[in-house]
């Protein structure tokens, strides 16, 4: 039934709550940012709700990634006086390298994608920034199993709109009732798929309760795809 899979890269894959925790960890040591924070939860616990919050803007087309960038690493110091957004800016170029380095994957990343190569086309579409994704991608021995890297930047516009998901389908020539969308996010990835009238498959380990409809399938692990593509 499905010929093309389109793949979300940063936690269905690419496993960016650890790896961005580590490069975080490593900023709060070597900018020495215990001089703001106790310990390095303290400022973790200020960062990663304020970070998922602009990123909820960001694919809503409500913010620019200037401002994401700027603002994300600026919101935790800036109680403390420090509201420089050049300064912030040169903290995310450093951040962003650091991710560049890390490689841990979902598990069942690699098993799943040897399985899956065999019998589909298969892309990445993410809303990642551009500097980093394809490096992230390589780096994590991810790139020879995917036809085309599809991100937002290049399309123009975000998840969950619409559009990114047209774009996807002319770019890697995909027929709309022939290809699945997977991912972990609800609103980016299960949201976007549905409202383009594409077949979603939801990455949901943490057993979120669906809102508003039922996708076309769920998992808790990458290893039950098996039983089902």
């Amino acid at each position: 039934m499905y010929k093309n899979l389109f793949i979300d890269l940063d936690d269905t894959l690419w496993d960016i709550h650890q790896n961005g925790k580590e490069c975080l960890f490593g900023i709060y040591n070597d900018y020495e940012y215990n001089r703001f924070y106790p310990t390095f939860d303290d400022y973790y616990n200020v960062y990663m709700p304020s970070n998922m919050r602009l990123w909820a803007l960001y694919r809503q087309g409500e913010i620019k990634k200037e401002d994401l960038i700027v603002e994300r690493f600026l919101v935790p110091v800036r109680k403390f006086g420090l509201d420089d957004p050049v300064y912030a800016k040169n903290l995310s170029a450093d951040f962003l390298e650091r991710t560049t380095l890390k490689t841990k994957l979902i598990d069942g990343t690699m098993d799943l994608l040897e399985y899956l190569k065999p019998r589909y086309r298969m892309h990445i579409l993410s809303n990642g920034f551009r500097e980093v994704q394809y490096k992230k991608i390589e780096n994590s021995g991810l790139l020879p199993y995917f036809d085309k890297i599809i991100l937002s930047e290049d399309a123009g516009i975000n998840k969950p709109h619409p559009g990114i998901f047209t774009y996807a389908l002319k770019t890697t020539n995909s027929r709309r009732n022939q290809t699945l969308m997977i991912g972990d996010s609800w609103d980016a990835d299960i949201v976007g798929a549905h409202d383009s009238r594409i077949a979603q498959l939801w990455f949901n380990p943490s057993q979120d309760k669906p809102a508003g409809f039922e996708p076309t399938f769920t998992v808790q692990r990458l290893s039950e795809i098996k039983t089902i593509l």
